[in-house]
């Protein structure tokens, strides 16, 4: 069957073609390895919790509270073993803290929470203080006493409580053996009145406050990452030194059954609900664990505590640990198109190389049909194409003789041309339209082996 001819336009497509598919190859390959990050990310889904702020300052941990000079705290100290300054929230058993220290005297300078960088350093600079208390952050010549329990935390941030590490300070600073533990705070169930005061608020609210709570609402998008279907919350001021703290917590979830309780004791959260047993204790620890340090020496409104712990909340949630329901999450394109990508890839640059062999094969064949020019050049392919032109006048009739004369001319246009030393690429388009013109008439004779391509190759072979 014959070919039809390739003319300058088809193969300009075809090659346009050839090379789009390249390019698209590049700009996938570019595309993927730009999106090639070395990370780590332990987490099932992508958690929105937003990040922690940490800039002192920057989240109104900082109080009005202020302290004297250096002098003047050290000449407290010197007149007194325990000097609490204006505003000084720590609390401990004094029993308990004089065994430890037995007839060596301690002496403590108690400092209030919220101070910034520079009078913590003052306190700091307070040499004849044996232990220095700021906030509830207990330190003590090259030793900084921090809790290391759910117990620990929950006795220092819910009533100020820094006995165990008054203790354990002092123990270090003397070395002598480490004190047994003690669960500084004691439970007691709250009274009937005081649950249907609190369950009141939450049937109709979902958030109770008690005077003295700084909580003046929960952060709805917080809220929403961390329970999604919903949650209740009770807000509670620092409870007093000493006195049994009720416990609404597991009250609340019998009330409430199969909703998240969230109940907050000063600085510090528990959680009761759903999967309580393991939750609950995870994000406490991992939560106290990180930013005990911070909330031990600052004074954070509970709103912002409560939203640190939400986003704490969100983050085990997309852990994908407790078979929580995750929140929607709208689809990236990129992270679902990255593993097509090579696959991509490989298909454009296969599909180029095939079309590259193709293009190949049809040059090749081109150029056995209008004559090799490393087999005679193009002076050769013209006389074949004359001598055929003579041939077919001889057979011509009125039907083929346009096209003969057409390729008659092309033949002396490109026979002049090649006679004035014109460029060769110009001859060989003569040449080419010529052959054009006369299979044409080749084929309008019926005569296939006046076809340019079969006569040129019996004539050159």
């Amino acid at each position: 069957m014959a070919h039809a001819p390739v003319t300058p336009r088809r193969r300009y497509r075809y090659e346009l073609l050839r090379w789009s598919l390249l390019g698209v190859a590049v700009l996938v390959l570019v595309v993927f390895l730009l999106a090639q990050r070395q990370s780590v990310d332990v987490s099932y889904g992508r958690s929105p919790a937003a990040p922690a702020k940490i800039d002192e300052g920057s989240a109104g941990e900082l109080s009005d509270a202020s302290v004297p000079s250096v002098d003047e705290m050290t000449a407290l100290v010197a007149a007194d073993p325990v000097v609490r300054l204006p505003g000084a929230t720590a609390r401990w058993n004094e029993q308990r803290v004089r065994e430890a220290a037995g007839a060596e005297p301690v002496r403590i300078l108690v400092a209030p929470p919220g101070l910034d960088e520079d009078e913590r350093e003052r306190v700091r600079d307070v040499k004849n203080a044996t232990v220095r208390v700021i906030g509830t952050e207990v330190s003590g010549g090259i030793y900084q006493a921090v809790p290391d329990t759910l117990p620990g935390w929950r006795a220092q941030f819910a009533t100020a409580d820094v006995t165990g590490m008054l203790v354990a300070l002092i123990a270090a600073l003397r070395d002598a053996p480490d004190p047994p533990e003690h669960d500084e705070l004691r439970w007691r169930d709250p009274t009937d009145r005081e649950l249907a005061a609190v369950a009141a608020d939450l049937r109709a609210t979902g958030l109770h406050l008690a005077a003295g709570a700084t909580l003046t609402g929960v952060p709805d998008k917080a809220a929403r990452n961390a329970f999604p279907d919903g949650a209740r919350y009770v807000a509670l001021p620092a409870q007093p030194f000493g006195e049994p703290v009720p416990r609404y917590g597991p009250a609340l979830a019998e009330l409430f059954p199969g909703t998240p309780i969230v109940v907050m004791y000063g600085l510090w959260i528990e959680y009761h609900g759903p999967a309580a047993d393991d939750f609950a204790e995870l994000a406490g620890a991992s939560f106290y664990g990180q930013f005990g340090g911070r909330l031990s020496r600052y004074d954070y409104p509970q709103g912002n505590i409560l939203t640190a712990y939400l986003n704490r909340v969100t983050d085990l949630r997309y852990s994908g640990l407790f078979d929580r329901p995750l929140p929607y999450q709208p689809i990236d394109p990129l992270r679902v198109a990255l593993p097509a990508l090579p696959w991509l890839f490989a298909g454009c640059v296969a599909t180029f190389l095939i079309l590259s062999v193709r293009s190949l094969r049809r040059s090749e064949a081109l150029v056995v049909r209008r004559g090799d020019p490393g087999r005679g050049g193009t002076p050769a392919r013209l006389a074949g194409l004359t001598s055929l032109a003579v041939e077919m006048s001889l057979l011509t009739d009125a039907r083929s003789d346009p096209a003969l004369t057409r390729g008659i001319v092309k033949l002396q246009a490109a026979r002049a041309a090649l006679d004035e030393g014109l460029p060769d690429r110009h001859v060989r388009t003569l040449l080419d339209e010529a052959a054009d013109e006369l299979d044409d008439g080749a084929r309008t004779l019926g005569i296939a082996s006046y076809r340019p391509h079969l006569y040129l190759r019996g004539r050159l072979s």
